[in-house]
């Protein structure tokens, strides 16, 4: 009996390349996964009022400041009043002037309810003209102290 040598081909040589294609694969599924959920996230309610880039009013009347602090205390002319003084200075400055506009700065930490009653007592007064005061958002050469935009509704 002879025993021959067979002919073999040699084995495979180890591969010493990163297959590329389960990375890609994954890498597209995280990108059409983040472009599905990018409009949701950038429509859910998150309020962190108040910035504006409207324009500055050119020509403003006469007004009255009042500012409401996150205690929700009102304040006309640097001092703290009561609602119903505020609705008695309302109506003492629309008597004077018709056209008087209320620049009303509340914080964004203010109950919307205390807003509502200082434009209800302004309203009341017949002073209709109601301007919401607020910081510019911080744009280009705007430094902290940039002064605030009053949007009229």
């Amino acid at each position: 009996m002879s025993f021959g040598r067979l002919d073999r081909t040699p084995n495979a040589q180890p591969m010493s390349d990163i297959n590329m294609t389960p990375l890609i694969d994954v890498m597209l599924v995280l990108v059409v996964i983040f472009i599905i959920t990018a409009p949701l996230l950038a429509s859910s309610i998150k309020l962190d009022l108040p910035h504006s880039d409207a324009a500055r009013a050119s020509d403003t009347p006469k007004f009255i400041t009042v500012v409401v602090d996150a205690q929700g205390q009102a304040f006309l002319n640097d001092k703290v009043v009561s609602l119903e003084e505020l609705a008695q200075r309302f109506s003492a400055s629309q008597q004077a002037a018709p056209e008087t506009e209320v620049q009303l700065r509340a914080d964004k930490a203010v109950p919307y309810g205390r807003v509502v009653e200082v434009m209800g007592a302004a309203q009341k007064a017949g002073l209709n003209r109601i301007g919401f005061v607020a910081d510019a958002a911080a744009p280009t050469g705007s430094g902290p102290h940039a002064s605030p935009i009053v949007s009229k509704p």
